[in-house]
């Protein structure tokens, strides 16, 4: 019976296909179309009315109308549509809003995720990031099996009751259809507990009595999880606990650095790994060419975009461009309009295009996350892979990293200073600080130019953490779950600082 379903999936599957064909190969009229379709929607807003978007005619008009404003500008606006205030910035009423916490430097953030978001935009993507792993993978039989997925919680708002915020993922789990929920795995009550470890533990007693063929999950999280369940069983992978495992689909944080530590987890060639790209304001793309890094940009799921420059990310009125603008192989700012009335909002995330036949982007960091403390202008991106080429070279392991700039003090040089946990520690510590430092100079020309004979670089300052200390620092501060992250570049010290004092406590 189940592989009957499954063969039905995949011929719904090769019809919706069509629908992302016809993106890939029109993408501007798609994008036009999604234009004036949100124009018309945001009339009738308090928004709409205070930009007068009656009179907006062209992408032109909305630039030249509408500023580029990050979540600030919108919080008092989004505080008020969770009390039960309509028409604020969508039309009607908002129930649901998603809780972004994002880095562990960052306060919470609450995105509307209106009734059009939900469907058109979260969960379209999610059926098409399932349409695409079919079309690279023929053979999966995911619902001949069963989908584990880690996903957050839900709460009530405190002044509100009427309005539940929690991250994405929960907010998606719970409006599964019923007819979909056996396919899923934990059960609901277990998939959306709040206590993080209390979930780990239940999961790793149920998901081993599962045939599981796919999980999904910030990497992180799941790492956590698949050691907890080898522990458990005794296995020393997981296809021994789940022969039929297929794929794992990953998004949230960069899988370079886990790369290592999911061939150890997955000793198979035959493994398929799908990034997506998911956040709380938006479902953007996934990987639809597994032997291609970039990520298909989902132009007919909610999302109208644009693209700011580096040169402008810092202005007071950064001036954004068209997707028929953009170049392979630059760094932008992105820049989104969405069906949860986010308006030229910045979500603080920076992509580069890898194709424009069809339109496919890799995400390469965070508009606040970076080291440029002396012109070497590094962003995640560069470490992410420097350190997996390290790890290769070496046969090591990397937990969790973050890099801080050491500034001139007195007649030394500055540098860069890095934290990281080792899962698998380096045979020689001297020679992977010399590999990463290299690695990382190949990488970025312009660290290499300061780091030439020393001239304004010294070679980077690696600090080794004990095991678990990440993890221990994220629950000090009430960050551990969820889509709580690390950050992994900052261009002060204020983060490494912290975390060093937090390892002095603790020893």
């Amino acid at each position: 019976m189940r592989g009957l379903i499954n063969e039905a999936f995949r011929q719904y599957y090769k019809l919706r296909m069509g629908r992302i064909d016809h993106f890939r190969r029109h993408p501007h009229p798609v994008q036009a179309a999604l234009f004036e379709k949100f124009l018309l929607a945001g009339r009738s807003t308090e928004w709409g009315k205070t930009y007068d978007y009656k009179s907006i005619k062209t992408p032109q008009d909305y630039r030249e109308r509408v500023p580029v404003q990050q979540y600030e500008a919108f919080s008092p606006l989004i505080r008020r549509v969770i009390m039960g205030e309509r028409d604020v910035l969508w039309p009607g009423k908002t129930q649901w809003f998603s809780k972004s916490s994002g880095t562990t430097d960052d306060n919470s953030k609450y995105i509307p995720i209106t009734y059009d978001n939900l469907r058109y935009c979260h969960i379209r993507s999610c059926w098409d990031s399932m349409t695409l792993l079919y079309d690279q993978r023929p053979d999966m039989r995911l619902f001949a099996a069963k989908i584990a997925l880690m996903g957050g919680s839900l709460n009530p708002w405190p002044d509100n009751p009427k309005a539940t915020t929690g991250d994405i993922s929960a907010i998606m789990m719970h409006h599964l259809p019923g007819v979909s929920r056996p396919n899923f795995a934990p059960d609901m009550e277990t998939a959306l507990m709040s206590n993080l470890e209390a979930k780990i533990e239940r999961m790793s007693d149920i998901l081993p009595k599962e045939d599981v063929a796919m999980i999904g999950g910030v990497p992180t999280w799941v790492v956590v999880l698949f050691r907890r369940i080898l522990e458990k069983t005794g296995k020393d992978n997981m296809l021994e606990v789940w022969p039929n495992f297929q794929a794992y689909m990953h998004g949230g944080v960069s899988f370079k650095p886990y790369i290592e530590q999911f061939k150890d987890f997955i000793p198979s060639d035959d493994f398929s790994y799908q990034e997506i790209y998911n956040a709380s304001e938006g479902y953007f793309g996934a990987q639809d060419d597994f032997s291609d890094e970039g990520m298909l940009l989902f132009l007919d799921n909610g999302i109208y975009y644009e693209f700011l420059p580096t040169d402008q990310w810092n202005l007071e009125n950064p001036k954004a461009i068209g997707l028929e603008e953009v170049e392979l192989g630059v760094n932008y700012a992105i820049v989104i309009t969405t069906n949860s009335g986010l308006w030229r909002y910045l979500p603080g995330d920076t992509v580069m295009f890898t194709s424009n036949t069809p339109y496919r982007i890799k995400v390469t960091g965070r508009t606040k996350h970076f080291v440029n403390a002396f012109g070497e202008e590094v962003m995640v991106e560069n470490t992410d892979m420097a350190l997996a080429k390290t790890c290769m070279q070496t046969g090591t392991i990397v937990n969790e990293y973050t890099v801080a700039p050491v500034y001139f003090q007195g007649g030394n040089k500055g540098g860069h200073q890095w934290l990281i946990e080792f899962e698998r520690a380096p045979a020689d510590m001297r020679l992977f600080n010399e590999l990463l430092d290299q690695n990382l100079q190949e990488i970025n020309s312009d660290y290499e130019a300061k780091r030439t004979n020393n001239m304004a670089l010294e070679q980077l300052q690696l600090n080794v953490l004990p095991k678990n200390t990440f993890m221990n620092w994220m629950k000090s501060k009430g960050k551990y779950g969820g889509q709580n992250k690390i950050p992994r570049l900052a261009n002060h010290r204020e983060i490494i600082d912290e975390i060093l004092l937090f390892v002095g406590e603790q020893a």
